[in-house]
């Protein structure tokens, strides 16, 4: 006898369908498993037998074949061991024939029978629903997660021989989480910078136009400081850039929080370029993908290897990571602020401070481990000095909560222009020089600051970019010399 189940199988942050197929004939006793399975799939068929027999079924000693389609798609995971469970006890006559339709399952089987979490089960969720499932049956301790992305009816099962109600009027329903008020995450507050007005502007600036971050400095400037103050002047998550997150957390078999903060990475610099971008087999998705929406913090620029850095190009030029196997291609998004730290030699104090020993060399290879090409991504690039005795002795700067007043309000402004979810860090060639109309004097200031600089074509479209967002903070339609002048300097120079 045959049945079929309807389960998933995570590609990247997305999942996809896969049918379960077990057939049950006469034949000496044997369970071949097919389908591209990776160990912990063909695993399943002790999991799978050992979880019959202790929840109160049969494990048919006849001959069972079971088939994982598409079969030229490679699955992984645990995450099958439900499906392939319930498909085998309805090709055995041990549940009814109607119990499987429509209905998608997900979870891994404990040898007791329980039912374990697993990864990636909003994104199933919504699968499901776009396969016009009637419901996904999950583990419980994933029916919440589930529930976020809004689509079919999710079953909660905590154990197995509870898929014997799927389809009777005791189908288990999921509970409601208790209604509590949700405060705003707190973050460390930029009150905590101190003597650095030009430094705060750049974490402004960046913030309101979504614009990637280098500061250069010694050691104990504030650069790190001001980074890890830089999530709280983000405008809150919009509803589609929630569950954008989610997805991703959930893929990555972290917690779903309903109410999530703009992600903050922090990777060590002795990571690798897969682990930044992402990669493996099959692709898991990397730092860059799990700061989306959030902020990407490199702390020690110049200590990353330079194949990781070198990785980064295309994810800060598009805004996705595509990873590209001999079978498929996954594409992971990665819309992310880029923020980094460097010092300006190995010693860290620099070559004005008269205090610096590194030999020019040092410094020369030092300051070569960023190559031009990814620099010139960089929107912002400044110098930050340290701070006097009698700035730090001054009282705390202005609050986290008034710059995200005009950061939002900037933001507003971008999204009237370029659409929802849209910064001016994300506008293309086209649209950045519709959108910045320049009088004379703001052509000719930017064509002698062209020639001046040595700006190529990506860092003339930058400047552009970030003369938007300085109009924007200011409110004004068009954008002025000043505001051109002020992007020039947050590119060039610092204070």
């Amino acid at each position: 006898m045959l049945a079929t189940a309807c389960t998933f199988s995570l590609v990247g942050v997305e999942a996809r369908e896969v049918r379960a197929e077990v057939d049950v004939r006469g034949g000496l006793p044997a369970f071949a498993l097919v389908g591209l399975p990776d160990a912990a799939v063909r695993e399943s068929r002790e999991r799978v037998r050992a979880a019959l027999a202790n929840s109160g079924f049969t494990f048919p000693q006849q001959r069972i074949v079971a088939n994982l389609a598409p079969a030229d798609l490679r699955k992984a995971g645990p995450g099958f061991d439900l499906a392939i469970a319930a498909a085998l006890l309805a090709a055995s006559g041990q549940l009814p024939p109607g119990a499987l339709e429509r209905v998608g399952l997900a979870g891994e089987l404990a040898l007791d029978g329980s039912i374990r979490p697993v990864a990636g089960a909003l994104a199933m969720a919504e699968a499901a629903g776009k396969g016009g499932a009637r419901a996904i049956a999950v583990p419980a301790a994933n029916a919440a997660e589930a529930a976020l992305a809004g689509g079919p009816r999710v079953v909660p099962l905590e154990r197995l021989e509870q898929v014997r109600l799927l389809g009777t009027e005791a189908e288990p329903e999921a509970r409601d989480a208790p209604a509590r008020a949700v405060a705003e995450p707190e973050h460390p507050d930029l009150t905590d910078l101190r003597g650095q007005p030009f430094l705060r502007t750049a974490l402004e600036v960046a913030a309101a136009g979504g614009h990637s971050l280098l500061m250069t400095g010694p050691p104990g400037a504030g650069k790190s400081l001001a980074a890890r103050r830089l999530p709280s002047i983000l405008p809150p998550l919009s509803e589609p850039e929630r569950i954008e997150v989610l997805r991703i957390a959930s893929a990555c078999g972290q917690r779903a929080e309903p109410q999530p903060r703009r992600p903050f990475r922090a990777p060590h610099h002795t990571i690798s370029a897969a682990g930044l971008v992402g990669g493996g087999n099959p692709p898991r998705p990397g730092e860059v993908t799990l700061a989306h929406r959030g902020v990407l913090f490199l702390d020690e620029l110049p200590e990353f290897s330079r194949d990781a850095l070198e990785a980064l190009r295309q994810p800060l030029e598009d805004g996705r990571v595509v990873i590209s196997r001999a079978r498929h291609a996954v594409e992971l998004p990665c819309r992310f602020m880029l923020v980094a730290a460097a010092n300006p030699c190995p010693c860290g104090r620099g070559r004005d401070s008269g205090e610096c020993e590194c030999p020019e060399g040092a410094v020369a290879r030092y300051r070569a481990r960023l190559s031009g090409a990814l620099a010139d991504r960089v929107d912002i690039a400044i110098t930050v000095g340290r701070p006097g005795a009698e700035a730090m002795a001054s009282g705390p700067g202005e609050e986290s909560r008034a710059v995200r007043e005009r950061v939002v309000a900037a933001r507003r402004l971008q999204e009237l222009r370029l659409g929802p979810g849209r910064a001016n860090a994300d506008m293309t060639a086209l649209e950045a020089r519709r959108h910045v109309e320049l009088d004379r004097a703001g052509r000719r200031l930017l064509a002698e600051a062209y020639e001046r600089l040595r700006l190529s074509g990506r860092g003339h479209e930058r400047v552009l970019r970030v003369a938007r967002t300085l109009a924007d903070l200011d409110g004004a339609g068009t954008v002025s010399a000043s505001h051109l002048e002020g992007a020039l300097a947050l590119r060039s120079r610092g204070g």
